[in-house]
């Protein structure tokens, strides 16, 4: 069985991913790190639709030594899905040095860390498939967001890049650059704002972590072999 590994597997978007994996017929190791109740939740949930398709790997991606243990424990990858992120809303002038070194250290170190890690068996193996998760902000910079923004940027340059060095390896590097998507890391937005955001999106509505993950459905997929490099906007016409 071909095995799966969603980073940030606790989160809205993550908890989609790995479900939709799941059925696609992966073994799929959940990481989280802060909400691990949540994780525990979803793994329960899964292994009772199919028998052992799914286990829990806690790790701090943004740290080494964590994220080596678990990709030590975890054995050969086939997929890796970098979704772990975080988001924060602050002025530049009020961005601390905190602020800054978290947001890259989960958003785009975490990134490097477990595509260093997976790469070594992919490139044994010949094959492979990294599909970074950044954000339509890392396309196109939000106000108030400036760490987020350079963080998902940085994500897109990495995915173009990685995909030139891994493509001869027979590995496939892209990206999918969500718009606006119904989970809890947008739960701090008032109903009128997510009214606003709804009418901004030519398809008239918000997206959904479901929605994100038929589209890891299909980068991991065999019909996605030629498809590498690419940075898929999921955001209902927000960003063209």
């Amino acid at each position: 069985m071909k095995k799966a590994l969603v980073t940030g597997a606790s989160g809205g978007i993550g908890q989609a991913v790995a479900a939709r994996l799941c059925r696609d017929g992966y073994h799929v190791i959940l990481n989280c790190f802060h909400s691990v109740e949540a994780a525990q939740r979803l793994c329960a949930q899964l292994n009772a639709e199919r028998s052992g398709c799914a286990e829990i790997a806690c790790a701090d991606v943004s740290d080494f030594a964590q994220t080596e243990a678990m990709f030590r424990a975890a054995g050969d990858i086939d997929v890796l899905v970098n979704n772990a992120g975080i988001a924060q809303q602050k002025l530049f002038t009020d961005l601390t040095e905190e602020d800054w070194q978290r947001m890259i250290g989960v958003n785009l170190t975490g990134v490097f860390h477990c595509c260093r890690l997976a790469l070594p068996g992919m490139i044994h193996r010949k094959a492979g498939r990294i599909i970074n998760i950044s954000s339509m902000w890392g396309q196109v910079g939000a106000s108030c967001e400036v760490h987020y923004s350079a963080a998902k940027a940085g994500v897109i340059g990495l995915t173009k890049a990685l995909a030139k060095e891994v493509g001869p390896s027979g590995i496939t590097v892209n990206c999918i650059a969500p718009g606006v998507i119904d989970t809890p890391m947008n739960a701090q937005l008032d109903a009128e704002t997510m009214h606003e955001l709804a009418e901004e999106t030519p398809l008239c509505r918000i997206g959904t972590p479901e929605d994100v993950a038929a589209a890891v459905s299909f980068l991991a997929s065999p019909e996605a072999g030629f498809i590498t490099g690419q940075i898929l906007g999921v955001n209902g016409g927000f960003v063209i």
